[in-house]
């Protein structure tokens, strides 16, 4: 569904949290300096959730369970860092066996046909009150396009075995037919909708510094 899309923003939203580190602070570059590099998300401590209305009177919640992202971090240069994403659409779960079935369906995701999500952005973006916003393309339900996710970032610190770790916290609002994906979204004769057509998605991503690749000897 639609929520798949806000996956994406994940991976934006980690791109996001490296940029924050590099601009955060004029006083900090030695720190900011020591941040850049490799990052991937802590998928132990990271969510990727979404809710979307149902029948007009309330919200139903879920999660993609399966996801990795990759970001490089340039301190120096804000627009030479990257992030990409990538979340198995199967692995939805909303909590409820019979419905995550007809969301991996063609009804919804047709997670046979389409079984990623994936982002990959083309520029990250500081704001003048300090927020940011990851652009790039979403490609979901073989469809894709543009998509901006603002963010916040918390850190850097440094976390178990003295690696660096951010925090990202991103929430947006993705229209799924946008993508295609339209099962449920039109009005009945009372004027209700069965799915609603937009989802929120919630971010809460945590990332990791990546050790440098080891360079074969000889």
């Amino acid at each position: 569904m639609t929520h798949w899309t806000r996956t994406l923003a994940v991976a934006a939203v980690a791109v996001i949290l490296m940029a924050s580190v590099g601009q955060a602070r004029q006083g900090a570059a030695p720190e900011a300096a020591s941040a850049s590099g490799a990052y991937a998300i802590d998928g132990a401590h990271s969510t990727i959730g979404f809710s979307v209305e149902h029948l007009g009177i309330n919200m139903v919640t879920g999660r993609f369970n399966e996801f990795s992202g990759a970001v490089n971090f340039d301190a120096g240069d804000l627009t030479k860092s990257s992030v990409t994403f990538s979340a198995k659409a199967a692995s939805i779960d909303t909590g409820v066996g019979r419905r995550d079935d007809h969301l991996r369906s063609p009804d919804f995701f047709d997670v046979v046909k389409y079984p990623t999500l994936d982002f990959a952005s083309s520029r990250i973006e500081k704001k003048a009150d300090g927020t940011y916003v990851a652009h790039g393309n979403l490609t979901m339900h073989g469809v894709s396009k543009p998509i901006e996710i603002p963010f916040s970032v918390r850190g850097p610190i440094k976390g178990p075995g003295g690696k660096a770790r951010f925090g990202v916290s991103a929430d947006l609002t993705v229209d799924r037919t946008a993508y295609g994906i339209s099962y449920g979204a039109a009005k009945s004769d009372d004027g209700t909708v069965a799915v609603g057509a937009n989802v929120h998605v919630i971010l809460r991503l945590e990332v990791v510094k990546q050790d440098p690749a080891t360079k074969p000897a000889g």
